[in-house]
C-alpha cells in the first residue's frame, strides 16, 4: 500500500512511519525538518503552519491513504491541526485521494466546534470520575489544543473524504503491544492510557476495516 504520513517525526507519526516501513508499505513522509527522517522513505518538506498546496499535492498524489499525527505541541502551534488538516483535505480532493486517518484526543467529543455549538455534555463511555473530575479539568487546561482538534474534526465531517478519527486518552512511550480495547463513537470505560506505538498500530489497522470509514474510534488499555 502507498501511504503518505504527515507529522512523521512526531510522537505518533514516528511510530506510524516505523510500523508502515516494517510492514513493507511504500511510504512518503511529510515533515517540517527532513533531516530528522532516517528511515528509507520518500521525504517531502512542508511547514503545515503555512502549507504549500503544490508540495502537498505532490506528496499525496497516488497514495492509497493519508495518515496524520498532526497536533499542536506548543502554544505557538495553536490552530495547526485545523489549518494543516484542511490543507490535506484540499490536496486530497485535488489529487483524487480519499482515505484519511487522523489522531485527535479522548475529550474532544464534548468540545464545541463551529458545526457543533452544543456538543454532548458527557461521553457515553466515561464513568463518574472521568465525567465529573478528570475530563473537565483536562479540558480547562488544554482548551486551546482541544478546540483546535474539535474544529479539525468538523472539517473532516464537512468533507466527502473517507476519514477515520482516532481519539486516544493519555499517551505514553511504552512499546507496541497490539493488545488494546476499541470502541466506535465513544471512549473506553476506565481507559486512561495508551502508548503512541499502539495508536499507530490502530491507525494502520483501520485501513483494512470498512466499518471505520467516516467513524470516530476510541482506544485504551
Amino acid at each position: 500500500m502507498k501511504i503518505t504520513i504527515f507529522a512523521a517525526t512526531g510522537g505518533v507519526g514516528h511510530q506510524v512511519l516505523e510500523q508502515a516501513v516494517a510492514a513493507g508499505h511504500d511510504v512518503t513522509a511529510v515533515v517540517r525538518t527532513p533531516s530528522k527522517v532516517t528511515a528509507p522513505v520518500n521525504v517531502v518538506a512542508v511547514d503545515l503552519s503555512a502549507p504549500d498546496p503544490a508540495a502537498l499535492e505532490s506528496a499525496i498524489s497516488g497514495a492509497d491513504a493519508v495518515l496524520s499525527g498532526l497536533g499542536a505541541r506548543t502554544k505557538a502551534d495553536a490552530g495547526i491541526a485545523t489549518r494543516g488538516t484542511q490543507a490535506m483535505i484540499d490536496a486530497m480532493k485535488a489529487t483524487d485521494v480519499r482515505r484519511l486517518v487522523v489522531i485527535s484526543a479522548a475529550p474532544v467529543g464534548t468540545m464545541p466546534a463551529p458545526g457543533v455549538p452544543h456538543p454532548p455534555k458527557y461521553d457515553p463511555g466515561e464513568g463518574f470520575f472521568m465525567r465529573h473530575v478528570l475530563t473537565p479539568t483536562i479540558k480547562r487546561i488544554l482548551r486551546g489544543p482541544y478546540t483546535d482538534l474539535a474544529t479539525m474534526e468538523q472539517a473532516l465531517r464537512d468533507s466527502d473524504l473517507d476519514w477515520t478519527i482516532i481519539r486516544p486518552p493519555q499517551l505514553t512511550d511504552q512499546p507496541l503491544s497490539g493488545e488494546y480495547r476499541t470502541a466506535y463513537g465513544q471512549n473506553l470505560r476506565r481507559g486512561m492510557k495508551i502508548s503512541r506505538a499502539d495508536v499507530a498500530h490502530l491507525m494502520l489497522h483501520v485501513l483494512q476495516e470498512p466499518r471505520s470509514v467516516r467513524a470516530v474510534m476510541g482506544l485504551a488499555y
